[in-house]
């Protein structure tokens, strides 16, 4: 019965895969448009942005601690060492609480992010960390744990009451539909990681059948957002399981993301065989690749080790943390178990700021620097001013 079992499964795989190939969503970008799309990219280099001054999405968007002061400085920061992207969490509860003021503060940080000559890629929905948000002032962090307060969207409740999708979809419509031909936006991330249990900090709070329940919601989201007249390209990321090439060994869930996805992104926190590996497998299917989050210094994930495999294969590269702040995803994974309370880890687990602007290290800020041509920008407008100078 168990061979019986897993040889039937094999064929439903096989057929879901066949499915993802060959059978194109309504709306969905073709091969050709996803790359000549891509061919117009700079080479994209960024980080997953929250400011330091926001323990999480609620409280970056919210009006009574929106920080577009903050948000101009650290921009800037990015900017100068030559990132051109960067991938930004929304959440549901901002547009329920006040859509318009909602669409007006995403509108000023597309302002600021193009003022630094950054495009974004904003992300609707989140199924990390804690599962019951709630409006308003938001907790201060835990000590010594990493990202403490972040909140998922939707959270288990709207998750888990059919009653609230409406209200789901008219956030996706109303957001999606208002910045649909905004060219400051890059692309639309659609669900981050969808299937993420959130073991430990989390899965004893989780509904039983949550993998189930986001399965059935994400193929509406993302009918939602193209219904809604989306002209940047959507996607949601892979981030964990076997060969994602091999049919095989993809989810269920792995087979939605990457059958709706116009341009494929990825999510890899290993050691750089294990990046470069990933990359291989995902270029069966013919489009761009982005991976969405990587850098975790202490599993191995670094910049050193990644960023020129990216800049090789030609894949966005958008590492997880930019500035220490109180997301303190500076600390480790493990700091759920066991908080650094009483000392910082040897090793910073994510980010490449300080809070003032300080480099975590030189060498990382130079790379990233060098990678996207920064330096060389730099030197030549030194030349040009040298130049000039005689000149007078």
């Amino acid at each position: 019965m168990h061979t019986i079992h897993k040889a039937a499964r094999a064929v439903v795989v096989i057929l879901l895969l066949c499915h993802v190939v060959f059978a194109a969503p309504s709306g969905k970008w073709s091969e050709r448009q996803a790359n000549e799309w891509y061919r117009q990219q700079p080479f994209l280099v960024g980080s997953n942005y929250n400011p330091a001054t926001a323990i999480n999405e609620l409280e970056m968007w919210q009006a009574d601690t929106f920080d577009p002061k903050r948000i101009d400085l650290e921009l800037g920061w990015a900017e100068n060492i030559g990132m051109n992207t960067m991938r930004v969490y929304l959440h549901d509860l901002p547009f329920k609480q006040d859509p318009e003021g909602f669409k007006n503060r995403i509108n000023t940080f597309l302002d600021l992010c193009a003022k630094h000559n950054i495009k974004p890629m904003l992300v609707l929905f989140d199924s990390c960390w804690d599962p019951f948000p709630v409006s308003g002032k938001q907790r201060e962090p835990r000590p010594g744990v990493h990202n403490s307060g972040w909140m998922q969207s939707p959270g288990k409740v709207a998750l888990e009451t059919p009653a609230e999708y409406p209200r789901l979809e008219a956030y996706v419509r109303g957001i999606v539909g208002a910045f649909a031909a905004d060219k400051r936006i890059l692309a639309w991330d659609i669900w981050n990681e969808p299937d993420n249990m959130n073991d430990p900090a989390y899965i004893s709070l989780e509904p039983k059948n949550k993998v189930e329940l986001v399965l059935a919601l994400l193929p509406q989201a993302f009918q939602w957002a193209r219904e809604a007249g989306a002209t940047q390209p959507l996607t949601s990321a892979p981030w964990k399981g076997g060969d994602w090439s091999n049919p095989r060994e993809l989810t269920a869930m792995e087979i939605t993301q990457l059958n709706l996805s116009d341009i494929i992104s990825f999510h890899n926190y290993e050691a750089p065989e294990s990046f470069e590996r990933r990359i291989k497998q995902l270029q069966v299917y013919n489009r761009p690749i982005l991976c969405t989050e990587y850098m975790a210094r202490g599993n191995g994930s670094t910049f050193e080790g990644s960023l020129p495999i990216a800049k090789r294969y030609n894949v966005a590269a958008i590492n997880w943390g930019f500035v220490q702040g109180k997301t303190q995803t500076h600390l480790p994974w493990d700091s759920w178990r066991y908080p650094y309370t009483d000392r910082e880890p040897s090793v910073w687990f994510h980010e490449v700021f300080r809070t003032d602007g300080t480099p975590y290290r030189t060498q990382e800020t130079e790379l990233i620097k060098r990678i996207t041509g920064k330096i060389k920008a730099e030197a030549a407008s030194a030349r040009r001013g040298a130049a000039k100078a005689m000149s007078n």
